[in-house]
């Protein structure tokens, strides 16, 4: 448990902001269930001081879970019986709201003060099909970076077509651009699976949603489309020529941030916004006054970014259904979006994080360490005092509003979720079997057989009332 036990004196609660309720007769406890990360105590008593500054005396309890392991530590808290007010899901989030225990936020944030003018426009879609999550920040789109100086050595001309980003990954892995007098630097490294890549190459291969129109108009998953047979046969030219790393199917996210960092891979995909200025600072740490700099995706069939979703959010917080502190819990999320919120929430600490002097700011260099552990609210609605991003990571938030569009996957029923399961774990393995040269691409046939024998014939014939 971060934080403190909770107060025992009781306190006169304002009405909560916006939301209607009634003045309580003590201070309510919001119990918080999410990752443990450094410095949350500190944190919660500073958004607690901002909301009793407003006259909402609330005590935060942040009940903190390791990052390993972290969805099926929740579930098994949750299973057990235990109710916390506010719950932040990494996953498994469907199984609990399809048991009723998740609150629909709709109503709240249609009386909430801050909450509906702080949502970004997938944040409004996804609420409508999936009421129980909330994750105001920007769409998690993903940018490829690399070192500055090793493009310029790489010729200085960033990659246009899918033939530009053969010939880079080509000479970053020929080249020795790390000066260890080894060969042994790889174009690109991947967390587990090519996920990463995926958000890449997808559009530039033809592959523009979840779900394609055959020669026949019939609606068939891309994952068993003509464009992803070429998109994997390309992954298998990549890892042939040694090109793609070939240990990313057991690389985590730590190794393959930290191959970014040591030279082993010259370019990697980070979350837009504040995870590519995280990649920027450890990499100036590792190696001083190393800038990154960002590629577009490449030109082909198409151009763009992977479709974002908007069947649902993928991670954010929800409400306990049978919390007995509903209105003090959405009166926090509330807050976390107000300006005072954001501030404290994605400022980090003064003196540390940023120093100010009257009305004048300046950030830090520990600022590219601080991320907001909560909300980045829409910047129509509040903006910082002074830039908290670098200009790559800005520049990666705008690639992403750039070549934002919306997917067309929507949220499975419970009674498909054996189905989609054994598809998806399907497609992965034979992903890996197919780019690793396991599998020749004379096998695709038989491999799409296998994706609808592994549950893909069930959720074709479910998205073909879904799509009509």
């Amino acid at each position: 448990m971060l934080g403190k036990k909770p107060k025992t004196a009781a306190a006169a609660l304002a009405l909560l902001a916006g939301l209607g309720g009634t003045a309580l007769a003590e201070v309510p406890v919001v119990t918080i269930y999410g990752h443990e990360n450094p410095g949350d105590a500190e944190l919660m008593e500073r958004i607690e001081a901002g909301m009793a500054a407003q006259g909402m005396e609330i005590d935060i309890e942040l009940v903190g879970l390791s990052s390993s392991g972290y969805a099926d530590a929740l579930s098994l808290r949750l299973l057990s019986g235990e109710i916390p007010d506010i719950i932040y899901f990494q996953g498994g989030d469907t199984e609990f709201a399809n048991q009723g225990i998740l609150e629909d936020l709709r109503p709240w944030i249609a009386e909430a003060t801050h909450l509906q003018g702080a949502l970004w426009p997938h944040n409004v879609e996804r609420l409508e099909n999936y009421p129980y999550l909330l994750y105001v920040f920007p769409a998690r789109t993903k940018s490829a970076v690399m070192r500055q100086d090793w493009l310029d050595e790489a010729g200085g001309q960033a990659p246009q077509t899918v033939d530009d980003w053969t010939e880079l990954l080509r000479t970053l892995s020929s080249s020795d651009l790390d000066g260890n007098g080894e060969n042994d630097t790889f174009g690109v490294t991947l967390p587990g699976n090519t996920s990463e890549m995926d958000s890449l190459f997808n559009r530039a291969f033809g592959i523009s949603a979840t779900w394609m129109q055959n020669a026949e108009g019939e609606w068939i998953h891309s994952r068993v489309s003509d464009q992803e047979r070429d998109k994997l046969a390309y992954y298998q030219s990549l890892y042939a020529e040694g090109l793609l790393d070939p240990e990313f199917v057991t690389t985590n996210w730590e190794l393959k941030e930290d191959k970014f960092y040591t030279g082993r891979a010259g370019i990697v995909m980070g979350t837009a916004g504040l995870v590519v200025d995280i990649y920027r600072s450890k990499m100036q740490q590792v190696n001083p006054g190393t800038e990154l700099v960002m590629l577009d995706p490449p030109a082909g069939v198409d151009q763009g970014l992977i479709a974002v979703d908007v069947a649902k959010e993928s991670r954010g917080f929800a409400i306990h259904a049978r919390s007995d502190a509903k209105e003090a819990a959405v009166a926090v999320l509330d807050f976390l979006v107000s300006p005072e919120g954001q501030f404290i929430d994605r400022m980090g600490v003064e003196g540390e994080h940023y120093i100010r002097d009257g009305d004048s700011f300046q950030i830090t260099e520990a600022m590219g360490t601080w991320y907001p552990r909560f909300f980045v609210a829409n910047p129509d609605y509040w903006s910082p005092p002074v830039d908290l991003l670098s200009p790559v990571a800005q520049g990666s938030l705008a690639q992403g509003a750039q070549y934002f569009t919306p997917d067309n996957a929507f949220v499975w029923p419970s009674d498909l979720a054996t189905d989609v399961d054994a598809a998806e774990q399907y497609y992965r393995t034979s992903v890996f079997r197919f780019v690793s040269g396991e599998w020749s691409m004379d096998q695709w046939d038989d491999y799409v057989q296998g994706w609808y024998d592994a549950g893909g014939e069930r959720m074709t014939e479910h998205a073909r009332t879904v799509l009509q």
